[in-house]
């Protein structure tokens, strides 16, 4: 499961805008990559503050990461920080790290306006999940093709900017002589050339590889959801950070049990004698049993709500509904002797249908779901 924003700064859920500033900065300057060089737990850090900062220090984004979690940001809808590359954290953060790293330049690193790193794509698939795997969360080993550095390509400073990334251009101007600064268009910014291509590899000196990937699913997923696995997807050339993988939920329809949102529904048919005489019965769940007792004379359409007995919420705040709607089984055939008891009971008073107000209408009962 995600690890939780506060956690990841050190905060309390009460902590305020200014607290929430300080926490970020303190951890960025731990984990800064000036600090930590090639360090790639460290660099892994860098982001997850970044992130987490990115929704605790907007206060729109922190009203709904406290109502509902990672969730609010899932499915594209959000902020990924660890598809941020560190010219976009420096760029979006520039007021954070400014007084502790002189301002844009961030260190001897080059990741404000010198070197930049190039990323390689992110790779998108999808994975589909039985019901009984969302509600425990699951671990699914995926064979992923991934973009790969091939063996034995060799990587060299750029001899345009000289590793620079960046090129000086001197201008005449009324003004006098004017000095600006432009990416160098040979190495896109990386400061590296390619200087041997393996046989097979393409331009970038990359090749096409199938990798097992790990990815941990938490409960209670949802359809159309999508999680990230991050640096899993295609690897960048040269000293470039790879892209990450995103993963698609795709959900697979259960034989007994109907999902709405984190509750379920689950159609129980019982007998006429049954629902005369009243029964228990024992369900089967996704994760062990339960047993309900119907009261003599239920009525077909009844909703008996076992709570706590659907899936938990993806954030782990809660837990869904078990809702069993009992249905009266009708004989479609009956021999001589039903046929005359039931004939027998057609003018029977106890027979004859009797709603109660607290016996609901199929249409009051759809007026209540949409309520």
């Amino acid at each position: 499961m995600k690890q939780d924003y506060y956690e990841i700064l050190g905060v309390s859920k009460n902590a305020s805008a200014s607290e929430i500033k300080k926490a970020y900065r303190k951890k960025a300057i731990q984990f800064h990559p000036d600090k930590n060089p090639d360090d790639k737990k460290a660099e892994a850090n860098f982001k997850k503050a970044a992130e987490a900062y990115e929704i605790l220090g907007n206060e729109e984004k922190r009203s709904k990461y406290d109502q509902y979690g990672h969730a609010a940001f899932e499915g594209g809808q959000g902020f990924g920080g660890g598809s941020m590359n560190m010219d976009d954290i420096f760029s979006q953060f520039g007021d954070i790290f400014g007084s502790a790293f002189g301002g844009g330049g961030f260190g001897s690193g080059g990741f404000g306006g010198g070197q930049r790193r190039s990323q390689g794509s992110n790779m998108r698939i999808r994975v589909k999940l039985t019901l009984e795997e969302i509600a425990k969360g699951v671990e699914k080993k995926i064979k992923v093709p991934r973009k790969v550095q091939a063996p034995g390509v060799q990587y060299g400073t750029c001899s345009v900017c000289n590793g620079a990334g960046q090129v000086m251009k001197i201008t005449n101007t009324i003004l006098g002589r004017m000095q600006t600064s432009a990416v160098c268009s040979s190495c896109n910014g990386s400061g590296q050339n390619l200087l041997n291509r393996p046989p097979g590899s393409d331009a970038n000196g990359m090749i096409k590889r199938e990798e097992t990937v790990s990815i941990k699913i938490p409960a209670g997923v949802e359809e159309g959801m999508q999680l990230k696995v991050s640096g899993k997807g295609n690897e960048a050339p040269a000293n470039g950070i790879s892209g990450d993988l995103l993963v698609l939920i795709e959900e697979l329809p259960h034989e007994v049990f109907v999902r709405e949102s984190n509750h379920l529904h689950y159609d129980l048919y019982v007998s006429i004698s049954e629902a005369s005489l009243g029964v228990s019965k024992e369900l089967n769940l996704l994760d062990g049993k339960a047993r309900i007792k119907l009261e003599p004379g239920i009525q077909s359409g009844k909703t008996l709500r076992l709570r706590g007995k659907g899936l938990s919420t993806v954030n782990g705040y809660g837990t869904g509904d078990l809702l069993v709607h009992v249905n009266v089984w009708t004989p479609k055939k009956l021999n001589k002797e039903q046929y005359q008891f039931f004939e027998k009971m057609l003018e029977d008073p106890n027979f004859i249908p009797k709603p109660e107000k607290s016996d609901k209408s199929f249409f009051e009962k759809v007026k209540d779901m949409f309520a």
